[in-house]
């Protein structure tokens, strides 16, 4: 583990109560307990660790309880997700994305559900039916004249 995450599973556990345990001592415990040349921690000196913040946390509890007290604190405790940014609609973002208000050759890349066309969208085939790439109701002049008649 490294000192990082020790930090942040004291602070997202409340081992860190701002009077008796800080996060200088959290940091101070770290680097009491690691080696030398190591960054990071094994279970075992973890263990150790606790042990030593579990006698800062509680003084007035002999050395055996404090250390069940530390675990009861971390016990089935998951991380904290703090300082996730959300997506935000605002009315210029939604007019930006949204497929159905774009126009020229960019409404060409999408079909009606909004979902891109891919290749077909962005490469130019060629068409040789005699009618304009955006022209919609090509074939339809034979169904005009015969149903003029």
């Amino acid at each position: 583990m490294h000192g990082k995450n020790w930090s942040k599973l004291c602070r997202d556990c409340q081992v860190i109560d701002g009077r008796s345990v800080t996060v200088t001592d959290v940091d101070i415990v770290f680097s009491k307990i690691k080696g030398k040349s190591c960054r990071t921690i094994t279970f075992e000196q973890f263990k150790e660790a606790l042990e030593e913040l579990a006698k800062k946390r509680f003084k007035d509890k002999s050395a055996e309880e404090a250390v069940r007290e530390v675990h009861k604190l971390i016990e089935g405790k998951a991380p904290i997700i703090s300082g996730v940014t959300k997506a935000i609609s605002s009315p210029t973002v939604s007019r930006l994305t949204d497929t159905s208000k774009f126009t020229g050759s960019h409404k060409e890349r999408f079909d009606p559900s909004g979902r891109g066309k891919g290749r077909a969208g962005r490469v130019d085939l060629v068409d040789e039916s005699g009618y304009v790439p955006g022209y919609k109701h090509a074939g339809t002049y034979d169904q005009k004249v015969q149903g003029g008649k």
